[in-house]
């Protein structure tokens, strides 16, 4: 099975201009914990997580439309391809810990998003099960995600 069967395709972004509020709304409106976020070209040009928002906010002391995303955001954006292996995708959310991996075209253009979510309602009975897609993969993908990082 590849990314492109079990990807969402219709994907909220945001810019590394926009304040911390657009992708706060956009996670509150479509029950999201991610944003993918894109320049001008339409090319990922990172990541901004609910908690990259928080901590921010906490941090900082400032409301989130004083802060802009590009203060914050995860780059370089950690992505896949349509046409990758779902082995492929877990194995880049395990060895980055990671639970939303962006989908890109061959120019680095935003295409999709695979998650963590979408892993697991397909391996669920009555889903599009496959035998790469078990439970035990996806549980084993989940605990190296989870796993705590070490203090520095």
């Amino acid at each position: 099975m590849i990314i492109a069967e079990l990807m969402q395709h219709d994907v909220r972004t945001c810019t590394a201009g926009d304040s911390l509020a657009v992708p706060a709304r956009i996670m509150w409106e479509h029950d999201c914990g991610s944003v993918p976020v894109i320049g001008e070209d339409g090319q990922l040009t990172g990541m901004i997580t609910d908690r990259d928002i928080c901590m921010a906010a906490y941090l900082r002391g400032q409301p989130l439309h004083e802060c802009t995303v590009g203060d914050v955001m995860s780059r370089p954006a950690i992505a896949t391809h349509a046409n990758d292996t779902l082995a492929k995708a877990e194995d880049t959310m395990r060895d980055n810990r990671i639970r939303r991996l962006p989908v890109v075209d061959e120019s680095g253009r935003l295409t999709g998003i695979l998650s963590l979510n979408d892993l697991a309602l397909a391996a669920q009975p009555g889903g599009h099960r496959q035998k790469d897609l078990g439970s035990e993969t996806i549980a084993s993908t989940l605990a190296a995600i989870c796993q705590h990082r070490k203090a520095a």
